[in-house]
């Protein structure tokens, strides 16, 4: 029976490598972490700096063109934007950085 088991764990592990779910977890895991951390860094920092030199006195994200009876939201979607550029910057020199894009094994 425990022969079964560990031919079963071991097709798994070879599964997890050989389709890349590794590297996949890796970078969700790696994304949601730091995605607070970029979530503040934007809106508390860039998103301000970006909205002085517009002209948005409450920063980028209330940045708004207004046509007719609706507003576009512009700058909320500017800010958000950025945020998930930097989320994907950090994510991938991290992922580089730390050698994690070599888990995965090739055919």
């Amino acid at each position: 029976m425990v022969p079964k088991v560990k031919e079963n764990v071991n097709g798994f592990l070879e599964f997890i490598r050989r389709q890349g779910v590794v590297g996949l977890a890796v970078g969700f895991l790696l994304g949601g972490a730091v995605s607070k951390l970029v979530s503040a860094l934007i809106q508390d920092l860039i998103s301000p700096f970006i909205g002085l030199i517009t002209g948005s006195a409450g920063g980028l994200a209330q940045a708004a063109l207004s046509v007719g009876p609706i507003n576009l939201m512009w700058g909320h979607f500017l800010s958000v934007f950025i945020d998930f550029l930097v989320i994907a910057v950090v994510v991938y020199f991290g992922i580089k950085g730390l050698g994690l894009d070599k888990l995965d094994k090739k055919d």
